[in-house]
């Protein structure tokens, strides 16, 4: 395996992953850095950061999925960006090893990591899950889960069986926390709209089922909006179960803790997230959890203290709060922390470049959160200050709107809200999406016509 060294001469500073933190990480050093002063290298297996908050709104047709998307070279001029995995690492000789979709892997060096991985779906050993279920923390998940859900309307609309229908046209969502709760809202909202289209269904045909472990949905607002959140969705008659387990989806059967069974031909799964397994194989100190333990000011820290040139933020680090407001005293996993950890561990990791020994620390109080649940309605929570409805959607618009990089994807993203209130949803699922050779298969496979009989003469 060949390792490849820097052949300018300088130090390599590679971010590990492209998601919000890394592309903002990396744009500010680009900013910042003189010239030749060292290289930039972003790793990540897609060539586009993904702002995560769009994907419900992406799952329900309010935002195209390319918009939700930044391409990381037209944003990111000046670094490398390698389009791979990083499937191991070596920080004890200081280097990675890269993995390629569809070339050999190979092995890079660098002077300074920092891990900006961020986190996968947190899935259970749950008979029948992982053969069944479909999570959304890729793009690719959101056009999907629109896509099939949509197209379950179409099909159970020639249905005879009711059995079949019924099925059809059930749909489970296990997780009510934050992502679980504004996916199942905006796409009950959008379905409800959809039926009106087929005269064979009506909006009694379709279930949607909310599964949560806990006593309550949404930890991240207070009790009372909670409470307002569970009742908002059994009025749009949804099931919301709570302290409820998924014991069982074999075969799309679905068996819960409180002992009812019923058939689903969807299930989605948004119960919880867990640090980039990458971190598994390497040798930088991780927590219980699985994430690179880091001090305030995001160094590395393990048992020896200090672990030079190592970095991590987001999603896949235990980031002190130093709010006082963090579960268990760290910095929970969401955007409005990677937005603002970003410019830190930049700054951070310029100043190790430079020789200093002085660092910023991370400190920021949360400002409040929130969520979209289907058009004109939303649930929101700053502080004290608390909206639910149309100004709460608003404000949830006007926040991500604001927060998502770069300003040809805001004004992407308000372009498509401001069509979608004129033109109304668009509905319209695209088929066969993961065979896109169905058809050309078919009719390469379809018998010749019969050759005609010359007229005689």
């Amino acid at each position: 395996m060949a390792l490849i060294r820097n052949s300018k001469l300088r130090p390599r500073i590679l971010v590990v992953g492209g998601g919000y933190l890394g592309l903002v990480t990396a744009q500010n050093l680009l900013k910042n850095l003189g010239r030749g002063e060292a290289t930039v290298t972003v790793v990540d297996p897609n060539p586009y950061m993904t702002y995560l908050p769009f994907l419900p709104e992406v799952a329900a047709g309010s935002v195209e999925p390319r918009h939700a998307v930044v391409p990381l070279r037209r944003n990111l001029s000046g670094a490398e960006v390698i389009t791979a995995k990083v499937t191991s690492i070596n920080h004890g000789d200081k280097f990675v090893t890269v993995e390629p979709e569809n070339d050999e892997a190979f092995e890079l060096d660098y002077d300074h990591i920092v891990m900006a991985a961020g986190s996968v779906a947190r899935a259970l050993p749950i008979p029948g899950l992982k053969e069944n279920a479909i999570a959304l923390k890729r793009i690719e998940e959101a056009v999907a889960l629109r896509d099939h859900l949509l197209s379950r309307l179409a099909d159970a609309s020639l249905m005879e069986d009711d059995d079949e229908r019924r099925k059809a046209l059930t749909f489970v969502f296990v997780g009510g926390g934050f992502a679980g709760i504004e996916l199942i809202a905006e796409l009950e909202d959008v379905i409800r709209s959809a039926v009106a289209q087929y005269e064979t269904l009506t909006e009694a045909d379709v279930r949607f089922v909310l599964v949560e472990a806990l006593e309550r949905v949404m930890p991240e607002v207070g009790e009372a909006q909670a409470r307002w959140v569970v009742e908002h969705l059994r009025e749009r008659g949804i099931d919301v179960y709570l302290e409820t387990f998924l014991e069982d989806c074999t075969d799309k059967h679905i068996k819960l803790s409180s002992g009812e069974e019923f058939d689903a031909d969807t299930i989605v799964w948004s119960a919880g997230v867990k640090a980039n397994p990458i971190l598994v194989d390497s040798d930088l100190p991780l927590d219980e959890r699985g994430r690179v333990t880091v001090r305030a000011d995001l160094r590395v820290e393990g048992d020896n203290g200090v672990v030079e040139g190592a970095w991590a933020a987001g999603d896949n680090a235990a980031v002190p709060d130093l709010s006082g407001g963090g579960v268990g005293g760290y910095c929970v996993p969401n955007a409005q922390h990677a937005v603002r950890q970003a410019p830190v561990l930049a700054a951070n990791v310029l100043a190790a470049l430079r020789g200093e020994t002085e660092f910023k620390q991370y400190f920021h109080k949360t400002i409040g959160t929130v969520a979209g649940l289907g058009l004109y309605k939303g649930v929101s929570q700053m502080g004290d200050f608390e909206a639910r409805g149309t100004l709460a959607w608003l404000m949830h618009r006007a926040y991500h709107g604001y927060a998502i990089p770069t300003v040809d994807r805001k004004v992407r993203v308000f372009g498509n809200w401001i069509l979608n209130a004129v033109l109304g949803r668009d509905t319209m699922p695209l088929a066969d999406l993961d065979v896109p050779r169905k058809n050309f298969v078919e009719a390469a496979n379809s018998k010749p016509a019969p050759k005609k009989e010359s007229a005689k003469a």
